[in-house]
């Protein structure tokens, strides 16, 4: 009986839980909780006090971190619009030629002084061997004239002297001969004289006609000897002239010496030019060996074996990497504290890496103005556009070593202007 008591019982408790949906034990004991909870809950002017501070530190907060933003970005300048940049040498024939050997490729990598294209050198060593024959003509030909100066000068200048002293010799003989025509005229006078002296005397029979005989004689060998001394005279005269002939033919050295000395001087630039073709042959059989002007890769191959190419045919483009900046086209209303010098961080994207440098220059002119088609503003159609400017930051040394970025690469750079 006892059993059966419990039995309904626990059955009456079951029914009532299922009515419910409480145990009474736990009923009990939630309302337990309720109370705790009523008694554990400050009061609503505790709870607005603290919530007030709450929003204090929360603004402050926000003013510090919005006042950080803003004195980080009030002395930096930045732009998106920039570019690794650098120089793209092209690469050149200087001569004409075939190609025997393109020894490189695109997208090598070479340093200066490298071989790249070796074209046929057979014409050019030609040429050479002919311009040192030229040149050694042109030696030849300079060290007779420079020989000649000298003794056409010792030669002329003796030729001179003697002339001149045959032009004095000349005028002696014919004072000499002048002399004996006068002496040779007095002694026909003389005799003249005594002649018709001698006819007055035949006459009269007071001398004998012997003695007649011999004035005449006399007579005759005076005259004869007078007309020899005139005729002396003449010749002379005439070996006079001809010594004054001979005389001014020979003055007229220093003329000839000064044209003995043209030649010498022409020889001699005859030598210097051939000098200039050799060495000029020379150079063009260098440049048949077409060699890289700067350490680089290189790109726009354009050359292949067997091709003939014109001196100033482009056969490779180069790009120097030991020469790289970075162009940042800057707004004008950012220039305003910016100046070269400045310290200037750069973020290239391809390596998601920074480097620092410093604002080198500033362009001369908006990117605008050098734009295929610059704006017309006095059209009518004016729209005010904020232009931008080209800024070239160096990028300091040693941060490039294994030679990574490349012109046309993306860069962010921030530029220190305060």
């Amino acid at each position: 009986m006892a059993n059966q008591k419990a039995a309904l019982l626990e059955e009456e408790k079951v029914e009532t839980i299922n009515q419910s949906g409480k145990d009474p034990k736990d009923g009990a004991a939630s309302e337990k909780d309720d109370d705790l909870a009523v008694a554990a809950e400050p009061p609503a002017s505790f709870v607005r006090a603290h919530a007030k501070w709450i929003i204090v530190v929360v603004v402050l907060l926000v003013a510090i971190g919005a006042y950080a933003v803003w004195s980080y970005y009030a002395v930096r300048e930045s732009t998106d619009d920039a570019q690794v940049d650098g120089h793209i040498n092209p690469i050149s024939a200087r001569v004409s030629g075939t190609v025997i050997k393109v020894l490189r490729d695109d997208n090598d990598f070479v340093q200066a002084g490298t071989l790249l294209v070796d074209l046929d050198p057979k014409d050019y060593q030609v040429a050479v061997e002919r311009a040192k024959a030229d040149l050694a003509n042109a030696q030849a030909n300079s060290t007779a004239a420079s020989v000649g100066v000298p003794y056409m000068t010792t030669t002329s200048s003796n030729q001179l002297v003697a002339a001149d002293a045959n032009v004095k010799a000349a005028d002696k003989e014919v004072i000499a001969a002048q002399a004996r025509v006068q002496e040779a005229q007095a002694n026909y006078t003389k005799v003249a004289t005594d002649l018709k002296r001698m006819e007055q005397l035949v006459a009269k029979d007071e001398v004998s006609r012997q003695q007649y005989d011999s004035a005449v004689a006399a007579a005759s060998s005076s005259r004869a000897a007078l007309d020899a001394a005139i005729a002396a005279v003449s010749g002379a005269e005439s070996r006079a002239a001809q010594a004054r002939a001979q005389a001014e033919g020979a003055h007229t050295v220093p003329e000839q010496i000064k044209i003995t000395q043209a030649r010498a001087g022409a020889a001699s630039a005859d030598v210097q030019k051939n000098q200039a073709i050799l060495a000029q042959a020379g150079l063009n059989l260098d440049y048949t060996k077409i060699l890289a002007p700067v350490t680089g890769i290189l790109s726009k191959r354009s050359v292949e074996p067997g091709q003939v190419v014109q001196a100033g045919q482009p056969l490779f483009s180069i790009v120097d990497l030991d020469d790289i900046w970075i162009t940042a086209n800057f707004k004008e209303t950012q220039l305003k504290n910016m100046k070269p010098g400045q310290r200037v961080k750069i973020h290239v994207d391809a390596y998601n890496r920074d480097y620092t440098g410093t604002v080198e220059s500033m362009g001369g002119a908006t990117g605008s103005r050098f734009s295929l088609l610059p704006p017309e503003n006095a059209t009518g159609n004016y729209v005010k556009v904020v232009q931008r400017v080209p800024v070239r930051i160096r990028i300091d040394k040693g941060q490039d070593t294994e030679h990574q970025l490349r012109p046309g690469m993306s860069a962010v750079p921030e530029v220190i202007v305060k």
